[in-house]
């Protein structure tokens, strides 16, 4: 059991890890048996998780198949401040009503990684609401403005003479002080977030207890492959996004981060990984295609099933391979007669806007019963069983 453990330590400390502070502690606490209390924060500034979150959640997995308590702090008081780290600009401010809204799903989604009876679930605003002005004056008073500034991304808005808030100043310490609130023996987080991390051992001191450890991971690239996953940039894949959708996003990505993603969102070793790309190159006898199979495959499957998998699969090779439609397009009512076809494409949900609506047609990439529309003035009569089909994934059919 203890050789088991040993080497469930070695992979927890390596694979999928960006930094580690302070490896060897950590590495003395986690074979010494100590249960650890580990510590991941979020805020809900939007309603999706997706694979980037899965990252640092595979992590908290190992932790909690190793015997540690994980602990998933939900930032529904620092939402509304907005975390500042990676921002070129201030982020809006969201009201209290957003972020219940957003959050409402995060346990569900969280749970399709973790086991969740087993997760110690905060929000912070459990302390926050407590505590009144004089709370902020006593911890702003422990640290000076020059420590706060140090980090990377206020140095270039000062520099760019962009705007700097006193909320976002506040951010990083407020979420130094939950480690406090929550006795975290480790800290889990993306590499964007090391000044926060750091600064939750920073508090901690300041507050007379033991500094926890960070481990920071990698920050996972959406489909562009150029920017981090985020809703914000319209490129993630949801964790909650049913298997079809989610094996073709999978296929989509470019060939260069799918090795990223087989290391950090899959269970298929690090050897065998290896053996694949050789296979893919210099040795050339399996294809890219055929290797990003095997990851959407594997990906759909972890979530939804070996079953979806297989189906995501043959319904990916009959609209893409065969050309055929989809075996399943969701049926929508539409009650005029006679529609614009960027208000059809509006009120079957294929665009979120007029202008989004505008661009795909002249992007000549709408089919009315599988004609390309490339005129967005054209007027579409509405019949039973019309086929609107918007790129090569999305479909609805009328009724």
């Amino acid at each position: 059991m203890k050789i088991k453990d040993d080497n469930k330590i070695e992979e927890l400390l390596t694979r999928g890890v960006d930094e580690i502070i302070n490896e060897e502690h950590l590495k003395r606490r986690l074979k010494s048996g100590k249960k650890l209390r580990v510590k991941f924060g979020i805020d809900p500034t939007g309603s999706a998780l997706h694979l980037g979150h899965s990252v640092p959640f595979r992590k908290l997995k190992q932790f909690q198949d190793l015997g540690h308590k994980v602990i998933f702090l939900i930032g529904d008081y620092t939402a509304m401040i907005g975390d500042p780290s990676g921002r070129s600009e201030a982020r809006k401010v969201i009201t209290e009503k957003q972020v219940k809204n957003n959050m409402k799903d995060y346990i569900n989604q969280a749970g399709k990684i973790l086991n969740i009876k087993k997760v110690e679930i905060r929000h912070n605003s459990e302390w926050y609401k407590k505590k009144g002005a004089l709370f902020l004056f006593e911890l702003t008073s422990r640290f000076t403005m020059a420590r706060v500034m140090e980090r990377d991304d206020f140095k270039k808005r000062i520099k760019e003479d962009v705007d700097i808030s006193v909320l976002e100043i506040l951010y990083p310490l407020m979420q130094g002080y939950d480690s406090v609130e929550l006795k975290a023996d480790v800290e889990i987080g993306g590499r964007d977030q090391k000044f926060n991390l750091l600064m939750g051992r920073k508090v901690q001191k300041k507050y007379g207890c033991s500094e926890q450890d960070i481990i920071t991971v990698p920050l996972l690239e959406g489909m562009d492959g150029v920017r981090k996953m985020s809703k914000s940039y319209n490129n993630y894949i949801g964790l909650a996004e049913d298997s079809l959708k989610m094996y073709g996003k999978i296929m989509s990505i470019p060939d260069g981060v799918m090795w990223k993603y087989f290391r950090l969102l899959t269970n298929i070793s690090v050897k065998e990984i290896e053996d694949m790309q050789n296979k893919v190159f210099p040795l050339g006898i399996l294809s890219p295609k055929d290797a990003k199979v095997k990851l959407a495959k594997e990906i759909v499957a972890m979530y939804h099933g070996k079953k979806e998998a297989e189906r995501a699969e043959q319904e990916f090779n009959k609209i893409f391979k065969e050309k055929k439609l989809p075996t399943d397009i969701p049926e929508i009512k539409i009650k005029e007669s006679k529609l614009n076809i960027l208000d059809l494409l509006v009120k079957t949900k294929l665009a979120s806007s007029k202008s989004e609506a505008r661009r795909l047609v002249e992007q000549k990439a709408v089919r009315i019963n599988t004609e390309v529309k490339n005129d967005w003035k054209s007027i579409i009569e509405i019949k039973k069983g019309l086929i609107i089909q918007v790129g090569k994934r999305r479909f609805a059919k009328l009724t």
